[in-house]
């Protein structure tokens, strides 16, 4: 058989022809796809025709050191000539596993006990929802297996994350969610709060939904609150004032535990090592993946607090094995890669970068786009941010979806060499690398300006919904 490409197809041919492509329109795809990267430094991409963007999303918010580190591609080099691949079965271990989860524990919010490893956020999380079955099972609490999670929150795709996932394009002919799920309020001010209501006034009646949620469905039935400390792909959304204190209380006093998503806001994105370090939350469990390895690998990891790991460990007595975990679990390659990753990181300084940078970046946005007419919100933290557009700014009312308002100025933004990200609402996705300068951050802000002046022409009174 000869597996040699075909030369007289060009590789947008052969990808259309061959490529499965996630969060993409199939048809659409056919018509106009595909754009291929070949190279990248910095902040910065190359395609297949010498053209140059700057990533404003950092791969999928994941590439928090840049592209092109020499430093890491060699750590992945000389681990593939020494090991290549071990299993962490059977109380086997490698060296750069052992070191990875000794960084990342020491790290992490809270108190955690143990790390164990996979390959993406969403099997993080979906090993969170059998973490905290297997836990409550083991306490003898078998009905205690429900777990809360909110509208457009992201926790991934396979059937549990999913499930957990509040978008529906992640549920739509997949038979999801699993009825397991209980499902919360966004906690999103600008659109879910009443008219004059106040971001603390709203906090309180966020958190008496939970409370008269936990009220019906019974606390001896929910086994775990879920939650990205600021969501996003479900629009970069910012908890208001005192929420996570207060959700936090009535978790605690209902016995339940609380799982942090920190796929996204970990490693430095928030100008905190972790989200969790911003808002003042004690998670019981947190999930991590992207900025574990920036991208270079894929590596994520779950870590467990001392109370659910002692709760494993006692009942292993008469249990046995603990039966779960991946071929990859601590994969040697991924984790010489997160050391390497992780190291530059804390020998550049980039959380520090990303809080001081981060600043200029808010500050940038809305100094030059919160007067515009087309735009509805701007928020954020550190490196993480939204750009909302609205038809109408005083009454906060959204274009007609099918408008695609916010897909035309992503595309236009594009076109001008700026990679940014269209979401629910219309709003405008951004979280460039760590090391992204004051300059590029400029050069960001001027394009998305420019790309919605471009596109007024679909921002007509007729669009709003």
């Amino acid at each position: 058989m000869d597996l040699s490409p075909a030369h007289n197809q060009s590789l947008e041919d052969l990808d259309r022809e061959n490529v499965f492509h996630p969060f993409t329109s199939p048809k659409d795809h056919l018509a106009t796809g595909p754009r291929i990267m070949v190279e990248g430094r910095g902040s910065r991409l190359t395609d297949n025709h010498g053209r140059s963007y700057l990533d404003a999303l950092a791969g999928l918010w994941c590439v928090n050191v840049g592209y092109g580190r020499q430093e890491i591609a060699e750590a992945i080099y000389e681990q593939a000539k020494r090991l290549p691949y071990y299993h962490g079965f059977a109380s086997m271990s490698t060296e750069p596993g052992i070191l990875t989860a000794d960084t990342v524990k020491r790290m992490a919010p809270g108190s955690m006990a143990r790390v164990l490893f996979g390959c993406s956020g969403s099997d993080a999380n979906d090993t969170q929802v059998k973490l905290v079955w297997y836990y409550n099972n083991l306490k003898g609490r078998p009905k205690k297996k429900k777990i809360l999670a909110r509208d457009r929150a992201y926790h991934g795709v396979t059937v549990a994350a999913g499930s957990l996932t509040g978008l529906p394009t992640v549920h739509n002919a997949f038979d999801l969610p699993l009825p397991q799920v209980v499902r919360l309020r966004c906690p999103h001010h600008y659109r879910e709060a009443e008219q004059g209501e106040s971001e603390e006034a709203f906090t309180d009646r966020l958190v008496a939904e939970l409370e008269e949620t936990i009220a019906r469905e019974g606390a001896e039935t929910i086994a775990a609150f879920i939650a990205e400390p600021i969501m996003g792909a479900g629009g970069v959304v910012v908890p208001p004032t005192g929420y996570f204190e207060k959700v936090q209380r009535v978790l605690k006093a209902n016995d339940i535990l609380f799982i942090v998503d920190e796929v996204i806001c970990g490693f430095g994105r928030l100008g905190t090592p972790f989200g969790s370090h911003h808002f003042g939350i004690e998670p019981d469990m947190v999930s991590v993946a992207k900025g574990i390895t920036s991208g270079y690998q894929p590596l994520s990891a779950v870590l467990i607090s001392e109370e659910v790991w002692e709760t494993i460990r006692d009942h292993s007595e008469h249990l046995g094995l603990f039966g779960h975990g991946y071929t990859y679990t601590a994969h040697p390659i991924a984790c010489a890669a997160a050391n390497a990753n992780l190291a530059i990181m804390e020998r550049e300084g980039l959380t520090a970068n990303a809080a001081k940078v981060g600043a200029y970046f808010q500050e940038k946005l809305r100094a030059r786009l919160a007067d515009d007419p087309a735009v509805g919100e701007i928020r954020g933290v550190g490196l993480i941010a939204a750009v909302e557009l609205v038809a109408e700014r005083e009454t906060r009312t959204s274009f007609i979806a099918t408008q695609g308002v916010g897909k035309a100025v992503a595309a236009e933004a594009l076109s001008r060499g700026v990679i940014l990200r269209p979401m629910v609402n219309d709003a405008l996705a951004l979280s460039p690398p760590l090391v992204v300068t004051r300059e590029e951050v400029d050069e960001i802000v001027d394009v998305i300006a420019a790309s919605i002046d471009a596109k007024r022409g679909l921002m007509a009174p007729s669009a709003a919904a």
